[in-house]
This record gives structure tokens, sequence and C-alpha cells, in this order.
């Protein structure tokens, strides 16, 4: 996969970083001439320097042909104007823009751009840990409607199968990991000592599954 980034900080070389140790062809913007030194010294991917808005800049480093593209400088206004320029101008497939003000972040998911804000989604985790400590919190989707849990699962649970730990439009097993191998489980699957169980939970029905796990309530 051919990936562009915007932004070199903290996320950005992460990111650039992560993405080519797994293979694929990264591609960093960024304004900061000593950019390239905010990222190890086995990143193989290319660094071209100027502003991610910029169409010459972005031609450069090849969003014509990428696959995706990632805005993550420390400017909402920059990363929004860059990921519509990705999607709208070249038509980029996959166009993910980090943001700050989670106030922004809803007004343009509205508008069909994919964002992430890291102050909703730290505030969300930090709640989530405070009030049920016993459930370990992936992820969460929407406004946290609803979460993606992972439980390891209890001794009363053994023996029993996933029809008894499913309600209908409020939690589901999505699936079972299984001596390191992930599966997904029907209906009559029976839970085994040391399976690692994941859930999709209505962020109301959290209590409800704690009794269910035999989890005392926080």
């Amino acid at each position: 996969m051919k990936v562009t980034i915007m932004g070199c900080g903290r996320i950005g070389s992460q990111v650039s970083e992560l993405m080519a140790g797994q293979g694929h062809d990264v591609t960093v913007i960024d304004h900061d001439s000593n950019a390239s030194g905010r990222l190890g010294p086995s990143f193989k991917g290319r660094v071209v320097q100027g502003l991610g808005f910029d169409r010459n800049v972005l031609i450069e480093a090849g969003i014509e042909q990428a696959d995706a593209f990632v805005s993550a400088s420390s400017s909402d206004n920059a990363n929004i104007v860059a990921a519509r320029i990705a999607r709208n101008i070249f038509h980029v497939p996959r166009v993910v823009a980090r943001l700050y003000d989670p106030l922004r972040a809803e007004v343009y998911q509205r508008l069909g751009l994919t964002t992430i804000s890291s102050t909703n989604w730290g505030a969300e985790r930090i709640c989530q840990m405070i009030s049920h400590t016993d459930l370990d919190v992936l992820y969460t989707f929407g406004r946290s409607e609803v979460s993606l849990i992972m439980v390891e699962a209890p001794p009363q649970l053994i023996g029993k199968n996933v029809a008894q730990l499913s309600i209908p439009g409020e939690i589901m097993v999505v699936s079972i990991t299984r001596n390191d191998q992930a599966f997904l489980p029907v209906r009559g699957t029976e839970f085994k000592k040391g399976d690692l169980i994941h859930l999709s939970v209505l962020s109301s029905a959290m209590d409800r599954l704690e009794e269910m796990l035999g989890l005392e309530r926080r």
C-alpha cells in the first residue's frame, strides 16, 4: 500500500514508522527540514519538505498514486484542508484526519470525512477505565454508545455457550481467541478456560454485562 502522511510530530512519526515497518510504501510530508530526525534509523520511507495542503508538494509526494492519506499535523485547519484535497481532488480511497477539537471532529464526520480526535478518545478511555475496571475497553464507536470489550472468560462462564452471554441489541460476542487462534463463534459455542472474549456492548448495558460475568460492580 502507498501511504502519504502529512505531519511528522509524535503521532505522524509513529504512524509512519508503524506503516513502514509493516512493509508499506510510506512518504512523509513536513514543513520542517529536520523532520526526518524524528523517524527511527530503520525507517525506509521517503520525506518531502513542504506544506501538506500544497498541491505541488502533494504531487511530489506521490498523492496521485496513494492508496491512503493521513493528515496528522498540529493544526486542525491544515489537517482538514489537506484531507479534503486528498479526498475530493486526488480521490485517495482512504483518508483520515487527526483533530484536537472534538467539536470540529463531529462537524467534519457529518461531512463524510473520517477523523480521529485524541481529546475525545482520551476522555472516553479514562471514563471507561474508572467505571469498569475489570473490562478492557479496546475501542468506542460513535459518541461512545457502543464499546468493543475484551475479557478473559471467568470461571462461572466456563461450559456456558455464546447464546447465554448475548442480548439482542445490547451485548454481542464478536470473537473468541483460544490457544492464540481467533475465530467467530456461533450461538452454541461453549466457553473454555483461558478464552479471550471480544464483545460489542451498548454503553447502557455495561453494568448488566458485569453482572453476567460475575464481576464486582464499582
